[in-house]
């Protein structure tokens, strides 16, 4: 489960960055999401054997901040590969 955290908060920070133009840590709001998904994260049913979230057939994320992790992961994916290129590879494989 590290790895999805490592994943999402790499995400959140890059997208809080970009749109928030926070220098360091991250806003309110993004820090509430990052919270949340862990939250979530943390009550996995399937544990480490977790698809990624697009691919899985259970929704644990409400509607609102289901929609608030697709915005970030949309913005944040194509950037992860100059952020995080070892991350990023290791998702897409793993």
């Amino acid at each position: 489960m590290t790895k999805e955290k490592n994943i999402v908060a790499a995400s959140i920070r890059i997208y809080c960055r970009g749109m928030h133009k926070t220098k360091k840590g991250l806003c309110v709001e993004c820090g509430s999401l990052l919270e949340y998904a862990h939250l979530r994260l943390d009550k996995c049913p399937f544990g480490e054997n977790k698809p990624v979230c697009a691919k899985c057939p259970i929704h644990c994320y409400k509607a609102d901040m289901r929609q608030k992790i697709i915005v970030v992961m949309r913005y944040s994916s194509r950037r992860m590969f100059y952020c995080h290129p070892i991350l990023a590879l290791r998702h897409i494989i793993l």
